[in-house]
């Protein structure tokens, strides 16, 4: 690892910097400094000094020192990064064909984190010290410092009730004086008894059965449960378990917007909250996790997808809440699925691994059928409220009048459950008023001016959207093609444009729309989730993010508005999908009291998924996708790799991409399909083209792609190509 020449008296080490190539450069150590497998340090790297760690790589030992670049810094104080999350991190590389480098830079994501907090100024009782005047708001403050703490000025003044000012001249009398405290204490630990609920005895079985995992060594379980069965109250006992083990616990979750009433019900177990990691908690929150992941001192950890890269000092659980759901998948630079990367981590660190969901993924099911998990079955809800009623509403029958969106069937539903008190959930998978703006007059369709996209309404915001690059631009008064005006049509419906339906049906309804992209973010949505949890509105018009983990005790009523809409393209998974998305979205009803009912728009009513979701037969639909995947020979029967090639030159992307194709090594077992341009063909001004390579389960897809791209053409004039290896997304 290290290298030490007498002759040259210095040291060298490998340094992994966050760079796309497959190798660690080499730097010298600092003289006096001593760096081990895992330090952390900053390497100048061209013109910039970038973050790295010390890699398990051995270093060139005939370079010479003296030629080399010098360590800019030893992070000393921070714990290096322990064998377990390096070789992670290799394996990631490794399995996703990315640079090791560009999977390190998810780990090392703060450089803030890597420097102890400033402390802050506080006062603290000088003993025996009195002031010359005993007043009413000096024997507050003194009462209050009775136990002897340190507090800041701030808080000791807001404590006693009273002004800045006495405790000023309580600190120039010397009766307190200034001292340093820590910017943040340690986070209070969860307590493992303070309020465990009463479990089913089909919850206590897995929960036993999930406590008895941890001997097993990288045991794997999956909670199959219906909604509402309370998956969570189960892997809860295991957070407790490893807590009583003295390890720490990931909980990963697919949406921010679940993350608040998490962390309500983990206070309501266990005392205390948890710590969160996503995109939305602020830097300095950010960088205390991280400490305190690293130092032990935080335990457990809610996080989206990007917190599996946290340097844990004792991570001895990993937990995937909605285990299905293609939110895990990250698709941009180190294209991963989290969901199967926390298995691997599990699998080299040796600890269990919890995946839970009502609706599990075709992979999960059929790994548990093989006896490769361990498999948790929930069949009925913890409440003991039955299932919601489900029925198709056929489109072509009893469909609404034209300009309309809502079924009469379904109409009437909403009023009765209007009229009873309770709520009603109408689900639609389209953000904003409506997916297409056209001029009725010449038939201009708004289009991005950088993606193959339609540019979709946003009546609320007076905007024109693309939901795949951002650019906007205002809804224009007349047609920019023929200057008509008045002449723009909103084509199909968006949530905006149920809920602008849904007032005029129903004025006297409290109606709440909850969608990603409204004004306000993660914190509105919260909020808006709590309104809903708490029955504060009456009719909710939302997209997938209400399908997810949501628990609205009042809701007894939910209608898809369009049942067929992921059905509508040749997405592989497009059926497992559909059938996750509506039964998910369907159990928010009736979950605590019973009584739900659900309906589902469908031009389709005879399709298998609308059927099995129809039947309640989850396990009739499983049969059925398994064996067209194993015909198929497709996932987890076969294994899949998207090749992407992206470029700001058309015509150069396509001919680049035939030449790829030409020079792919041929192997009976492998099918190279394409190339073809993806199905948005342009993004953020690159032209895309996609090719998809078919191969047997046992077969090693990593070496023949690593071979193929290593010998082919390679790109130039601006091209990418990128390899995503189990594709979750086809578009």
């Amino acid at each position: 690892m290290l290298f030490d020449d007498p002759e040259f008296k210095e040291t060298i080490a490998s340094v992994l910097v966050p760079v796309p190539v497959p190798v660690a450069y080499t730097y010298k150590v600092p003289a006096g400094q001593a760096v081990v497998p895992g330090t952390i340090v900053k390497v100048p790297l061209g013109p910039r000094e970038v973050l790295g760690a010390v890699w398990d790589v051995e270093p060139d030992g005939a370079i010479n020192p003296k030629k080399l670049k010098t360590i800019a810094r030893v992070y000393d104080t921070t714990p290096p990064l322990d064998e377990d999350l390096r070789r992670f991190v290799d394996w990631v590389a490794n399995w996703t064909l990315g640079a090791p480098g560009m999977v390190l830079r998810m780990v090392l994501r703060s450089e803030e984190a890597l420097e102890p907090e400033a402390p802050v100024p506080g006062v603290r009782r000088i003993e025996a010290a009195e002031p010359d005047r005993a007043t009413p708001a000096r024997k507050r403050v003194l009462a209050t410092m009775e136990e002897g703490f340190a507090w800041t000025k701030s808080g000791l003044a807001h404590a006693a009730g009273v002004s800045p000012s006495v405790i000023d001249g309580l600190l120039q009398q010397n009766v307190l004086e200034t001292v340093s405290m820590p910017a943040a204490p340690p986070p209070p630990r969860p307590q493992i008894d303070y309020a465990p609920k009463p479990l089913t005895p089909d919850q206590q079985r897995a929960a036993e059965g999930l406590k008895e995992s941890f001997d097993k060594g990288g045991c794997i379980s999956l909670i199959d449960g219906v909604t509402g069965s309370g998956k969570t109250e189960v892997y809860f006992e295991a957070i407790a378990e490893a807590l009583r083990r003295e390890k720490q616990a990931l909980v990963l979750l697919p949406e921010i917007a679940l993350t608040e009433q998490f962390l309500r019900r983990f206070e309501q177990r266990f005392g205390v909250y948890p710590a969160e990691w996503h995109s939305e908690i602020t830097p300095k929150n950010r960088a205390r996790v991280w400490r305190g992941v690293a130092s032990g001192d935080v335990r457990v950890v809610i996080g989206a997808r990007s917190s599996l890269f946290l340097p844990f000092k004792e991570l001895g659980l990993i937990i995937v809440d909605e285990e299905h759901d293609a939110a895990f998948k990250q698709d941009d630079r180190v294209p991963y699925s989290a969901r199967d990367m926390a298995v691997v981590r599990g699998h080299l660190s040796r600890f269990p691994v919890i995946l839970a969901s009502a609706t599990p993924s075709v992979e999960s099911h059929v790994n548990a059928d093989l006896g490769r998990y361990e498999l948790y079955e929930l069949p009925e809800r913890a409440s003991g409220a039955a299932l919601p009623d489900l029925q198709a509403i056929d489109m072509r029958i009893d469909g609404p009048e034209r300009g309309r969106w809502l079924a009469p069937t379904l109409v009437h539903a909403i009023k009765d459950t209007f009229a009873e008190g309770d709520q009603s959930l109408l689900f639609l998978n389209r953000r904003g008023y409506a997916p297409l703006t056209l001029c009725r007059t010449c038939g201009h369709r708004f289009q991005c001016a950088h993606c193959s996209a339609w540019l979709v309404e946003h009546r609320f915001q007076k905007k024109l959207i693309c939901h795949h690059c951002g650019h906007f631009e205002p809804v224009p008064d007349a047609c920019p093609s023929c200057q008509s005006k008045d002449t723009l049509v909103a084509c199909g419906p968006g949530v905006e444009r149920i809920a602008e339906e849904v007032s005029d049906l129903f004025p006297q309804a409290r109606t709440l729309i909850l969608s990603s992209d409204l004004p306000g973010g993660p914190e509105r949505l919260k909020r808006e989730m709590k309104i809903v949890e708490e029955g504060g509105a009456d009719i909710v018009i939302g997209t997938q993010l209400v399908a997810k983990g949501h628990n609205f005790p009042k809701m007894k009523l939910v209608g898809v508005i369009d049942a067929d809409l992921g059905l509508a393209h040749g997405d592989p998974r497009a059926a497992e999908k559909t059938f996750q998305l509506l039964a998910q979205v369907t159990g928010r009803a009736g979950r605590v009291t019973g009584g739900g009912k659900g309906f589902l728009q469908t031009y389709n009513a005879d399709h298998p998924v609308i059927n099995a979701l129809l039947s309640s037969d989850k396990n009739a639909f499983y049969r059925a996708e398994i064996e067209a995947r194993r015909v198929a020979g497709l996932p987890p029967f076969g294994r899949l790799a998207a090749v992407v090639i992206s470029g700001p030159d058309k015509i150069f992307a396509e001919g680049f991409s035939r030449a790829l194709v030409r020079a792919a090594p041929h192997d009976q077992a492998v099918t190279v399909l394409g190339p073809a341009e993806a199905a948005l063909a342009m993004v953020r001004g690159r032209y895309r083209y996609r090719l998809l390579v078919m191969a047997p389960r046992q077969f090693d897809l990593q070496s023949y792609l690593r071979g193929w791209l290593g010998n082919g053409p390679k790109p130039s004039k601006g091209l990418r190509v990128q390899v995503d290896i189990d594709p979750q997304h086809f578009l």
